[in-house]
């Protein structure tokens, strides 16, 4: 088949994106297909025909400690753009027998590419425009699944100014863990034990919009489930070496352990595995996801978020 691995673009994960576009380019051509890798901001000036199976630049797999400076990449773009499709892109999408989506983040994960690719009747993987852009809403993921069942940590949707930060931060049962309400990796996620902490957050919250969600903290296990053309995989446990599984611990070798299976007895294996399917049917997704539980001192299992 000819594939294009759509990655980077424009979202703090765009690191993540271009490091797993990447390995799935690699992966596939191992494989024996023809595969196309580009970013889809900066995109490409060169014809067409010489990308499919053109060299890797194989420092893109390295993941750095820091977010990038969008800015930055911004600056980069030689023909000075605003589209999150960069130059050619669209272009070498339609010559391929389908667009692999290793996308992350905003404009990747929320739906929005998605949508575009249906409208130019180009085949892509994973969930549609509509899954994509439910999951990406955490606050509208949780109000399905507390709906429905599923076990979620209490959680509030707050839209804030500057001004509202020192009321807000006195006003809230701590420990809470405050995170963007459409980001991934763990980018822009805190852990506030204390009143400073909470306003430190909030405020850094205001780089995302000033809309975050603030979610009752769990201790606990740090549980994953994927699943996999409607069925779940084994659960993986997650042990970050020292604080709690950040976008650095995430991404630096070494610095968590991922156990699979997951040590955990039979009963709350089923139960894991039943939610992650529940909570994927739920979304209205397809093909893939993996969803993210934290499991009490006393084995219940709390879905966070999930993911596409």
């Amino acid at each position: 088949m000819k594939i294009v691995v759509l990655a980077g673009g424009l979202s703090p994960e765009r690191n993540v994106s271009l490091s797993s576009g990447c390995k799935v380019c690699t992966a596939l051509r191992q494989r024996g297909h023809q595969v196309a890798f580009v970013d889809m901001f900066l995109g490409t000036h060169a014809p067409v025909e010489t990308l499919f199976d053109a060299p890797l630049d194989e420092e893109l797999t390295r993941v750095g400690r820091v977010a990038p400076d969008l800015e930055q990449v911004k600056a980069s773009r030689t023909d000075g753009g605003a589209s999150q499709f960069g130059p050619g892109v669209l272009e070498l999408c339609a010559q391929a027998d389908v667009v692999f989506l290793a996308l992350h983040g905003a404009c990747g994960e929320d739906g929005r590419v998605q949508a575009a690719l249906d409208l130019m009747g180009i085949p892509y993987t994973g969930s549609n425009y509509l899954g994509s852009a439910i999951a990406m809403d955490k606050d509208l993921t949780k109000r399905l699944c507390a709906q429905a069942g599923v076990a979620t940590p209490q959680w509030r949707l707050l839209e804030y100014t500057e001004a509202e930060i020192p009321t807000l931060s006195q006003s809230r049962e701590l420990p809470l863990v405050v995170k963007p309400m459409d980001s991934g990796s763990s980018i822009g996620v805190s852990i506030a034990r204390t009143p400073a902490e909470l306003t430190a957050a909030l405020t850094s919250g205001l780089s995302f919009g000033g809309r975050v969600i603030v979610e009752q903290y769990v201790s606990g296990r740090e549980i994953q489930v994927g699943v996999l053309e409607e069925k779940a995989l084994p659960s993986i446990e997650i042990i970050p070496k020292q604080g709690f599984y950040d976008y650095e611990n995430k991404y630096q070798p070494g610095a968590a352990v991922e156990v699979c299976p997951a040590p955990v007895d039979p009963e709350l294996e089923t139960l894991l595995e039943e939610t992650a399917q529940k909570v994927h049917a739920l979304v209205g997704l397809a093909v893939y996801s993996r969803s993210d539980f934290i499991v009490d001192a006393q084995g219940k299992p709390w879905f966070l978020e999930i993911n596409t």
